[in-house]
């Protein structure tokens, strides 16, 4: 019995000495919890405890990312769509971390999903494809304000995919043509608004200087003699024969 109760008695003091032991790593915190009371954050390296008296959380200090399940959102101008992201944060507050809030990962999580229907909720369909920066930082903003009391920061967040109706999809690319023949009949009639203007400065020249007129009429003849026609017709100018009719009339 003596040789039982001895390898019973260093069982227990191994158990002990083991539960007093402990090692943390780099990225890691243990909030230090005696009789419950909190008393010190300790970490990283080798930390000792005193058994049954004292207890220890570990608290992760690295980046956490977590993705935000798709959320059913209607827009400012009643549009139904889902929408997913993703969330990059992590704890700065080992005390608070623990203290303050029962699980800060599930309560990042919960709080992430109502706000991204809050705030998706107030814009416009086209504000949410057109301005999703803007929308990234408003969400960021809200986010680390409601989790700075549980010792949270949340760096950035992520809308990662907009799921729009397939009624709305093709309505979508409907606009977008319709928006593209505006523009190309736009820039049509911007083209013959400065062909014609150049047309009246070119006919304002050739008033001015009846010689440009025969010159035209030379560089037309030049370009149609250089086409495969069996028959050409050159129409003369009245001006041509202007000089041989004020020689006709002096002699009359």
């Amino acid at each position: 019995m003596s040789g039982i109760g001895f390898v019973i008695l260093v069982v227990i003091v191994i158990g002990i000495l083991m539960s007093a032991i402990r090692i943390l790593n780099e990225y890691e915190r243990g909030v230090i919890f005696r009789l419950g009371r909190i008393i010190d954050t300790k970490g990283p390296g080798l930390i000792l405890l005193i058994p049954v008296v004292d207890k220890m959380m570990k608290v992760s200090l690295r980046t956490v990312t977590m993705d935000v399940p798709p959320q059913d959102v209607i827009t400012r101008d009643n549009v139904s769509v889902k929408v997913n992201a993703v969330i990059y944060f992590r704890v700065m507050d080992p005390n608070k971390a623990i203290i303050e809030v029962e699980n800060y990962i599930y309560a990042t999580s919960q709080l992430a999903q109502t706000t991204l229907r809050s705030v998706l909720g107030e814009v416009e369909l086209d504000e949410m494809l057109a301005e999703r920066e803007r929308i990234n930082n408003q969400l960021q903003d809200i986010l680390d304000k409601q989790t700075d009391p549980w010792g949270v920061k949340v760096s950035h967040v992520e809308v990662k995919h907009i799921d729009i109706p397939n009624e709305m999809q093709r309505a979508i690319a409907r606009q977008a043509e319709a928006e593209r023949i505006r523009r190309a009949k736009v820039i049509n009639a911007e083209g013959e608004l400065q062909a014609s203007k150049m047309l009246v400065e070119a006919a304002k020249i050739m008033g001015e200087s009846p010689i440009t007129i025969q010159l035209r009429y030379l560089q037309t003849l030049s370009e149609v003699a250089t086409e495969n026609n069996s028959t050409t017709l050159f129409p003369v100018p009245i001006d041509f024969f202007e000089p041989y009719i004020q020689s006709k009339r002096k002699e009359s």
